[in-house]
């Protein structure tokens, strides 16, 4: 009998390898060796010509590394303030698309809301659309006549030329209470060569535009996922808080959001990984421009290594930027995870409970 089980396990191992080794293999070939490609390429002077495996490809260690990270210079800055903007980019977008696409899913869960099938798809249509398209939509709309500016001109303000102008929003708020230049304090090279003067200055005017755009772009995918956790929330849950005199905005709070952590964690964790990885509208939109505002990181990469012919440096960037995603997404694990003592509360009522219900 157990020879029997041993070689009906065999056979279920070699039939389970069957099906999955051609995944396996098309992975190797078009996700593990280009990455390993582009490892190797990180560490050698490969000009892009030829194999970079050719033997007039030399192995520089980590000079790639240190001339975007330590050595003062114009790669450093360009990654400095491509790091800022998408930094400010990703504090910006992740943020609003959660709670949006949280709150448009709390709307559309309604089945007592008309033409509930009708906004579902209105809100998740933006998402399927190409971006081009709606990078080339939204240049229109935030161009200097465009209908965002008259919109703002029926208020009696003047809209800016949005894709034009490098001027970061915190400075233009700044502007409006006199400070128009920067502090002594902040005019020396910071971080990356960045001084603390544009480390502060906000995302720009044009980058705010596309921030505006990812907001709009990607919450209705991520509707899709609050609207597929709340539809699988316990109702009586909300009906005994509901019994015990909770109102509506103290259940959504304090009994749906809670619930919804492991989605939260979701959305989030997509939401870091696509932000940090923007490039088509950049590529499409602006090209980094106006004076490298909307640079970053991924499109720097493309830059140095298709434009520049600098491919140790493009896929070093690609690698960093790879590190801080893994880097970033751990963090927020960790902050979102539940702590451990809200765990060991309930074990303690649990053994408290069982004492007390135990026969004497």
């Amino acid at each position: 009998m157990a020879t029997r089980r041993r070689r009906r396990a065999g056979a279920d191992a070699t039939a389970g390898w069957m099906f999955t080794l051609p995944i396996i293999i098309i992975l190797g070939v078009f996700l593990v060796v280009p990455v390993l490609m582009a490892a190797w390429v990180s560490v050698s002077d490969w000009t892009g010509r030829g194999s970079p495996f050719s033997g007039d490809v030399s192995f520089i260690g980590l000079q790639n590394y240190q001339q975007i990270l330590a050595e003062p210079g114009l790669p450093q800055r360009d990654f400095g303030v491509s790091l800022r903007n998408n930094l400010y980019y990703v504090l910006l977008v992740v943020p609003l698309q959660t709670i949006l696409s949280l709150l448009l899913a709390t709307a559309v869960n309604r089945r007592a809301m008309r033409g509930v099938g009708f906004f579902r798809t209105a809100f998740y249509f933006p998402s399927v659309t190409s971006a081009v398209a709606i990078t080339v939509l939204w240049l229109f709309l935030f161009s200097a006549t465009g209908p965002i500016n008259k919109l703002i001109s029926f208020i009696g303000l003047t809209g800016p030329n949005w894709f034009q102008d490098p001027r970061g929003v915190v400075h233009v708020i700044a502007g409006w209470f006199g400070v128009e230049s920067a502090p002594g304090a902040l005019t020396s090279p910071g971080p990356l060569g960045v001084t603390g003067w544009e480390w502060l200055a906000g995302p720009s005017v044009a980058m705010f535009a596309l921030i505006l755009m990812a907001v709009f772009t990607t919450s209705g995918t991520f509707m899709l996922l609050f609207l597929a956790a709340l539809q699988a929330l316990d109702p009586e849950v909300d009906e005994a808080a509901m019994m015990d005199g909770a109102n509506r905005f103290q259940r959504f709070t304090r009994i749906t959001v809670p619930q919804l952590r492991p989605t939260v964690f979701t959305v989030v964790t997509l939401g870091l990984i696509g932000t940090w990885q923007v490039f088509d509208q950049i590529y499409t939109g602006t090209q980094g421009g106006p004076s490298k505002t909307t640079l970053t990181p991924a499109y720097l990469s493309y830059a140095a290594a298709f434009e520049g012919q600098r491919w140790g440096q493009g896929a070093a960037i690609s690698f960093i930027l790879f590190f801080i995603i893994v880097a970033l997404t751990l963090l927020q694990r960790w902050a979102l995870k539940e702590r451990g003592g809200v765990p060991r509360r309930r074990r303690a009522a649990a053994r408290r409970t069982r004492r007390e219900g135990a026969p004497a």
